[in-house]
């Protein structure tokens, strides 16, 4: 009896121990409890750390056991209590569990309701990970001023558009554009070159300042790109630059033709034509020259070998290329201006300008259009698709001796024979901005790529800086040569302007004339050969087409809207033109009487042809022929009366009408 009543007090302190230590240790104490409460021991491995507990207790019971003395009265009590019915190890499990059951907190999983496929795109928008630079910080905003530089005008709003759909796409185009934009404002900093000048010190002028002297002052490879080329015996020269400024084309008027790389001064050919030439020009590669020689123009590779020879250009005293139209425009001795398409071979236009000798030429590179200097001191614009001048400027009340149009298409200089310079913006055919007075006549005119402008007098060369927006006080620098200017250009991407004159050629260093960073995809100096063909392929895929030259380029992106509605309210008038009336009798080949239902369908059919018939014609005339109702009557006479053909006598006659 005492010990089960030690077993029963043993019980009530472990449910105790049980409260005081909360849920989590349940399981454990009332399994502990139960098994000590009917004399089994727990299994090691479920209980775990409580089991050395149960057996302390268990051995205490058996110490007491054995130092109390055995009375045979109570042998009874102990037979019984050996005798107990033990409860299956089972039932303390399931116990066990339903305790655990009974603490655990079930949560059931509601579904949320679907909220569309928009806001599904935004949540995992917003879910996405960001970039490590802008999580830690923000990204430093682009100046105004260089987004202004970079911008493509005003986007579209998309307030006439209907649907979502295509109001997602403007408004992904859009962006995609001010990407781009911002893009091309931060790659500014990648640009590692800058222009410079020369600066005087006090009481010096930079007009003073040689050749030789900025020769020695700067690095060796600057001074290597002053030079002279004594060629006295085949002049006076003509020169020409290629486009990524590589490459010098010069040719003498005895015949002598000469290609070049003139930076590391290789020669790549040289040969004597043995006529007379009066212009060099490069072609989209430089691999192609053409010559305008006394007679017809001849096109050269670079070996010296005569790949074409254009007779219908013939006399020709000028020629400009057009690289992205790839088309040779011409200037003869006669009067004519041609186009000529390289690429196909074919002559896109030629004409007679009625404007006398054309000894005076250049292109405007903004738009494509040519531009001629007379001697009534007009400078007019052509355009391959007019036979008439786009547009006429009076210059000068003397002849004009000079032209030049900046890389920008935004000034044109003009000089005539009264020693006068004048600046024009040639966007708004305005001016003059700037009008100067020469010490002689300028016989020659170049712009470089950052606005300076080279004036050739005789056989000096000024070089003037800002003179275009403010009034220029005096030159920024000046050579003089030993023989006369025949003609100048300044090269590309390079602070150097090429000379010709009657003794040979110059190049001249202009601190801070050309462009200091190049786009290789544009025109790159330094492109190797397989970079030429490829850019040659293309160049001619992304090709314009002689159509798109117009004085403002900006009108092919507009809709005419005049135009626009008349071709719609014509074709509105053809759907509800009605043809003219037939009066149809079959003819009865047998003699014999017919039904009429036979009679109906004959006639309903020879109306549908000549119904056809009607809207054919009218439709190969032309909606735009129909707008007017006289156009109407003639083309419904036109199908009346058609021209007679040899089977038209196998047709049946018409009845002559009574009266």
């Amino acid at each position: 009896m005492d010990l089960l009543h030690d077993r029963r007090i043993f019980a009530v302190v472990s449910i105790c121990y049980m409260c005081f230590f909360g849920a989590g240790e349940a399981p454990y104490v009332s399994s502990v409890s139960v098994c000590i409460a009917t004399g089994y021991g727990l299994d090691d491995r479920r209980v775990g750390f409580r089991i050395p507990m149960t057996r302390y207790f268990l051995k205490q019971e058996s110490q007491k056991d054995k130092q109390k003395p055995q009375n045979k009265g109570n042998e009874g009590s102990i037979k019984e209590l050996r005798t107990f019915k033990r409860p299956k190890y089972k039932s303390s499990i399931e116990k066990s569990q339903k305790e655990i059951d009974a603490l655990v907190t079930v949560v059931k999983y509601k579904r949320k309701a679907w909220r569309g496929r928009k806001y599904e795109d935004d949540k995992l928008a917003g879910a996405r990970v960001q970039a490590p630079w802008n999580r830690k910080s923000k990204r430093v905003p682009v100046p105004e001023d260089k987004l202004a530089h970079h911008s493509r005008g005003e986007g579209l709003s998309g307030d006439g558009i209907k649907t979502d759909f295509h109001q997602k796409k403007l408004k992904k185009h859009e962006a995609n554009i001010e990407f781009s934009i911002e893009q091309a404002a931060r790659a500014e900093i990648l640009l590692p070159e800058e222009s410079g000048f020369l600066l005087a010190d006090e009481g010096e002028l930079t007009t003073q300042f040689t050749q030789q002297q900025i020769a020695s002052s700067v690095d060796i490879t600057s001074a290597t790109k002053h030079f002279d080329l004594h060629l006295a015996e085949f002049g006076p020269y003509r020169m020409n630059y290629s486009r990524n400024g590589r490459f010098l084309l010069i040719g003498g008027r005895r015949g002598h033709v000469a290609a070049m790389d003139w930076v590391t001064k290789k020669l790549l050919c040289e040969v004597n034509v043995m006529e007379a030439v009066y212009d060099v020009q490069w072609l989209h590669v430089e691999t192609m020259f053409a010559v305008a020689q006394k007679q017809w123009v001849y096109v050269y590779d670079n070996q010296g070998i005569e790949l074409h020879c254009i007779k219908k250009l013939n006399k020709i005293l000028h020629m400009e290329f057009l690289p992205y139209h790839f088309l040779l425009a011409t200037a003869s001795e006669e009067g004519y201006l041609s186009w000529l398409d390289i690429s196909i071979g074919k002559m896109v236009s030629q004409f007679n300008t009625r404007m006398g000798r054309l000894n005076l030429m250049t292109l405007n590179p903004y738009n494509a259009v040519v531009c001629l200097g007379h001697s009534k001191g007009i400078v007019t614009m052509w355009s391959p698709n007019v036979k008439e001048p786009l547009s006429k400027m009076l210059c000068h009340q003397h002849p004009l001796q000079s032209l030049a149009i900046d890389s920008q298409g935004q000034y044109m200089a003009t000089a005539a024979v009264d020693r006068t310079l004048k600046i024009w913006d040639v966007r708004k055919l305005e001016g003059p901005l700037q009008q100067y007075k020469l010490h002689a006549v300028a016989s020659n005119l170049a712009f470089s790529q950052r606005g300076l402008l080279a004036i050739g007098m005789g056989n000096v060369v000024e070089v003037y800086r800002d003179c275009c927006q403010r009034p220029a006080d005096r030159p920024y620098l000046r050579h003089r040569l030993f023989k006369r200017i025949g003609n100048m250009q300044f090269c590309p991407y390079e602070d150097v302007l090429g000379v010709a004159s009657d003794s040979g050629f110059t190049s001249l260093i202009i601190p801070g004339s050309g462009e200091p960073n190049f786009d290789a995809l544009e025109s790159n100096p330094f492109q190797s050969k397989s970079q030429r063909r490829e850019s040659e392929v293309k160049s001619l895929l992304e090709k314009i087409q002689p159509e798109f030259i117009t004085l403002d380029p900006t009108v092919i992106t507009d809709v005419h809207i005049p135009t626009l509605r008349d071709k719609v309210e014509a074709k509105k008038k053809l759907l509800f033109l009605k043809p003219p009336k037939i009066d149809f009798q079959p003819r009865n080949k047998s003699g014999k009487k017919k039904g009429t239902v036979k009679v109906a369908q004959t006639k309903r059919i020879v109306r549908e042809e000549q119904r056809r018939e009607f809207v054919k014609t009218l439709k190969d005339a032309g909606i735009g022929e129909i707008t007017s109702p006289q156009n109407t009557e003639s083309s419904s006479v036109s199908v009346k009366h058609k021209p007679f053909t040899a089977l038209d006598r196998f047709k049946p006659k018409k009845k002559k009408e009574e009266g």
